[in-house]
Order: structure tokens, then C-alpha cells, then sequence
């Protein structure tokens, strides 16, 4: 799945937030960060009405439960998923919470 990538000077202005406020919601898994594209940066994704997806940071933490890192539980949740039917990220966004932690339960 394609998405643009946020920097935290980005997020700073999307989020309508401090720098320590954001780096804070990266520390606490409620947005999750690489450094691919060179620069700290999130996927626009995991921003919803201009606040980090609510959904997301349970299933970061399942997933680093699991031994992810963040670059991986980044391309697990843009990554098409046979068993959900979508990206994980698209089925968060769509409420069905419950479901992707299941999947993301099963990947320890």
C-alpha cells in the first residue's frame, strides 16, 4: 500500500501538536516512526481526523509483544493481508480492531 510519509515537522503541523507532545506519542507506541525515507517519519495512515489512529497503538504493542520492530510492524500494516482481506492499517481504520489484533496475535 502506498501512503505519505510524515516527518515531525509534519506532524508538529497535522496533528496541531508541540514537538515533545509528538515525540511522546512515539515513545508511547501511539504513532509509530522509521527512518526509511531518511528522515523520523510516520505514514499519513496512522493519522485519522487529524489525531493518531486510537486503534493503533494496542496493535503496535501486540506486535512488538511479538518481536517486531517498527519497521516491520509498519510493512505488516500496509501490507495486503490474506486473512483480513486488506492492509491491516485499511481494516484498523475501518473499526475492525478486534480483528487485526487476532491476526497479529497468531505472527509470536
Amino acid at each position: 500500500m502506498e501512503t505519505t510519509w510524515l516527518t515531525l515537522p509534519d506532524l508538529v503541523e497535522v496533528l496541531d501538536e508541540p514537538l515533545g507532545r509528538v515525540r511522546r506519542l512515539l515513545d508511547e507506541k501511539h504513532l509509530v516512526a522509521s527512518r526509511r525515507t531518511g528522515k523520523l517519519a510516520v505514514p499519513e495512515v496512522f493519522i485519522l481526523d487529524g489525531h493518531p489512529l486510537s486503534s493503533l497503538r494496542g496493535t503496535a504493542i501486540v506486535l512488538h509483544d511479538a518481536g517486531f520492530t517498527d519497521d516491520e510492524t509498519i510493512d505488516w500494516l500496509l501490507e495486503h493481508d490474506e486473512s483480513i482481506g486488506m492492509p491491516p492499517i485499511e481494516a484498523l481504520r475501518q473499526g475492525r480492531k478486534s480483528e487485526v489484533r487476532r491476526v497479529a496475535q497468531t505472527l509470536a
